[in-house]
């Protein structure tokens, strides 16, 4: 039986990379799969990267007013025509969707992934981050908690060397803990970034504050 996988963890904690190895698996053994990621996610160009230096391709951007199993029927038939049959999966059909970045779908968009699951027979693995900069769940992680069938936390470790749980962020190389839940760097006029931080160490930078 098919099911809807989630893989969640703090920034840096290898999600696009094990997203990369699992398309990679799936492809040695003959299989096809399609990528995708959220349109608002607006890093590497329609692509999916990782730190260790793996890009790939992403077969569609999901836009925030997509019907995703709609999106995904259309690029599906494209795999099978492709293959020029409606064949098993192991040869021409789609056996995988995977999708980076799964935080920053909407709460229909999740609702579509497990009828993609359950009623097209796809299993589909998605990958994100749970929380944003305020620790406060993103809708799309939150549905995906609430409907998954499988729940995998991918580790990473704070500076401290504990084990990190949330993401800070950084704007001009300084902490703030107030905001939109999603920045884009390219509009801001100071460089955005992230650091994965253990709840103690974000405490500390917040002083006490959370969310």
């Amino acid at each position: 039986m098919a099911k809807l996988y989630f893989r969640y963890g703090a920034m840096n904690s290898g999600k696009s990379t094990a997203l990369l190895q699992a398309a990679y698996n799936y492809e040695e053994r003959g299989q096809r799969v399609l990528l995708a990621k959220p349109e608002i996610d607006t890093k590497d160009a329609g692509s999916i990267s990782s730190r260790l230096g793996m890009t790939r391709p992403v077969d569609f951007l999901v836009r925030p007013d997509d019907d995703l199993r709609a999106v995904f029927a259309e690029h599906r038939a494209r795999v099978r025509g492709d293959a020029g049959a409606l064949i098993p999966a192991a040869s021409g059909d789609v056996a995988c969707l995977l999708v980076d970045e799964a935080q920053f779908l909407t709460r229909e968009q999740v609702d579509d992934l497990l009828r993609i699951v359950v009623l097209d027979g796809v299993p589909v693995l998605a990958y994100g981050i749970r929380t944003d900069f305020q620790t406060q769940a993103f809708p799309g992680s939150r549905r995906l908690m609430e409907l998954a069938h499988s729940l995998e936390e991918l580790k990473t470790i704070c500076r401290c060397g504990s084990k990190a749980l949330f993401n800070a962020r950084l704007v001009g190389g300084r902490f703030v803990f107030e905001g939109d839940q999603v920045a884009i760097d390219e509009l801001s006029a100071e460089r955005v970034t992230y650091e994965s931080m253990c709840a103690e160490c974000y405490l500390r930078e917040s002083g006490g504050r959370l969310g």
